[in-house]
């Protein structure tokens, strides 16, 4: 039995945005497991520890594309990389007009770009693996979103791209999943002028994301959910005042790469 937990131990998982947030309950899941995990953010200071030997912090800005790709392969190069989740992201709320063209930016190039760059990077090893890419998106990917057109586009693509990558690569084995999550409680709506509702069943957890995706891995071979849409048991969203919108004026970030 020690051998076999030391295989598994063995056994890589790339988390993005592990930091804080769905990223950090990701990687504390995903740790108790058996997998080695890495888990990419920008800043890792301030957030909550996770207290296990198999949990590794990369510093890295995902927008640094150099830097990225060198860590990915320096990973993959020492362990079989078997789970991808692609789940940093940035999220700007407001009419399209008053978006900056470097807010546009860094919403398609941390939220698309950076998802299908890892996954080109990591597919080989994936398919030798047999491995999993889990794509976290969001419930706006299948809806209208007049008050975050930018945003809910960025998801919609990261839902088509995880679908196509499924038709494509699953003759290999991979499994491309994409969860989309509703209203959860992490720092998304921190520049937003409204915020989750204050009943416990008016908002998701990050914890309720990882269990999604530990059920995701726990099928049996030769079944495999392409998608999942985890809601709460009510609709509630709270406006902000004019005090909390002056103090979430800077960026927003959900599944944060801090």
């Amino acid at each position: 039995m020690e051998s076999v937990n030391q295989e598994m131990k063995k056994t890589a998982a790339i988390v993005t945005g592990a930091s804080s947030g769905i990223g950090c309950a990701v990687s504390q899941k995903l740790c108790a497991l058996g997998y080695e995990v890495f888990g990419f953010g920008r800043d890792f200071t301030k957030s909550a520890q996770i207290e296990s030997d198999a949990f590794h912090p990369v510093v890295c800005d995902l927008l640094d594309t150099e830097r990225l790709c060198a860590h990915v392969r320096q990973i993959a190069a020492k362990h079989p990389v078997q789970i991808l989740v692609n789940n940093a992201g940035v999220g700007y709320y407001g009419l399209h007009e008053e978006l900056s063209p470097e807010k546009i930016k860094r919403l398609v190039r941390t939220n698309l770009e950076a998802p299908m760059i890892l996954t080109q990077q990591l597919l080989r090893h994936l398919k030798k693996n047999a491995g999993y890419i889990i794509h976290i998106s969001s419930v706006t990917a299948a809806q209208s979103n007049p008050h975050g057109c930018a945003y809910g586009a960025t998801k919609a693509g990261l839902a088509s791209f995880s679908r196509s990558l499924f038709d494509e690569a699953r003759k290999y084995g991979v499994k491309s999943i994409t969860i989309s999550p509703d209203m959860t409680q992490t720092n998304l709506y921190r520049n937003a002028d409204f915020k989750e509702g204050e009943e416990p069943a008016s908002y998701l957890l990050p914890e309720d994301v990882a269990q999604a995706v530990a059920w995701i891995l726990g099928q049996r071979d030769g079944v495999i959910v392409t998608d999942i849409t985890l809601k709460p048991q009510l609709h509630r969203i709270q406006r902000k005042d004019a005090s909390q919108n002056r103090a979430d004026s800077l960026p927003c970030r959900r599944h944060a790469q801090e």
